[in-house]
């Protein structure tokens, strides 16, 4: 009777411990209903090198504006027809229509229409769209110009234990790295919450590399890497049971089949030794 008392208590604290909620598992751990907590100051993404943007100007005068912008390209199956932009017309083709756009070159420039080279390295989209808007109304060319400026080729990277790895669209200002992972599909059960990762491409001067833990409020929000930037990779690691299953040995002692097959039989052999003794 002691041995039964004593299985059933085993199996009555095994059921608790596989039932509690791993600590390391919920986001935000530390934030409270109505809680205030301070924020890194917010960080819109600044052009760099090699970036591609779309820049549309619009004024009353539709053949001035037309003047200033790139022609749209109109794509189908096999073939690519350059449209001009003022007239976006394309007939019955079954197309989607697209406007070209400026890349940014090594030395920070945009080679624009009628005005010519323009800086835009470090300028932030409302910056440029104020600058460009400037120059404009400077040509004597534009009284009224409306600029539209929009991010073309900016994205970022996910890697690791995300459901879906791969290189998403950054299309927005002010894009965190919460954003970045809700793209992706979440975290698996196997990220390390506590561990999440992000490299940051700082030109000539190297990666600079970040590490957040996503069950802390506070640190997440005054983050460095909390605003994301073009280029970014985030990498999120993988828990110790999913580096364990990925060892050679598939018998580890560490590998849920041996833990499975270790009960299995520690239940057989208490099932026994339970007959025995009752007899």
């Amino acid at each position: 009777m002691k041995l039964k008392k004593v299985v059933v208590l085993l199996v009555a604290l095994a059921a608790i411990f596989s039932c509690s909620t791993p600590k390391n598992i919920v986001y935000m751990q530390d934030a409270y209903d109505d809680e205030l907590i301070e924020a890194i100051k917010s960080n819109p993404i600044r052009l760099k090198p090699m970036d591609q943007i779309s820049i549309i100007v619009n004024c009353r005068e539709p053949q001035i504006a037309a003047m200033f912008n790139l022609p749209y390209i109109a794509r189908r199956i096999g073939e690519t027809q350059s449209l001009s932009s003022s007239s976006g017309n394309v007939g019955n083709l079954n197309t989607s229509n697209s406007i070209t756009g400026y890349t940014v070159d090594p030395f920070g420039y945009i080679d624009f229409p009628v005005i010519g080279k323009i800086y835009v390295q470090g300028l932030t989209r409302s910056e440029a769209t104020e600058h460009i808007k400037n120059l404009l109304i400077q040509s004597n060319q534009v009284k009224d110009p409306v600029v539209t400026i929009d991010f073309m080729n900016l994205g970022f990277s996910v890697l690791g234990e995300v459901s879906r790895p791969g290189r998403y669209r950054i299309d927005r200002d002010e894009f965190t790295i919460l954003d970045a992972i809700s793209l992706a599909g979440d975290l698996t059960i196997n990220g390390e919450r506590q561990n999440v990762r992000l490299i940051r491409k700082l030109g000539e001067e190297g990666e600079r590399f970040f590490t957040l833990d996503i069950t802390n409020a506070a640190e997440t929000f005054s983050s460095p890497a909390y605003y994301m930037e073009q280029g970014d990779i985030i990498y999120v690691t993988p828990n110790p049971k999913r580096r364990r299953e990925s060892t050679v040995n598939a018998n580890s002692a560490f590998t849920a089949s041996f833990w499975i097959s270790l009960v299995s039989a520690v239940t057989s052999v208490t099932s026994t030794i339970i007959v025995l003794v009752t007899r």
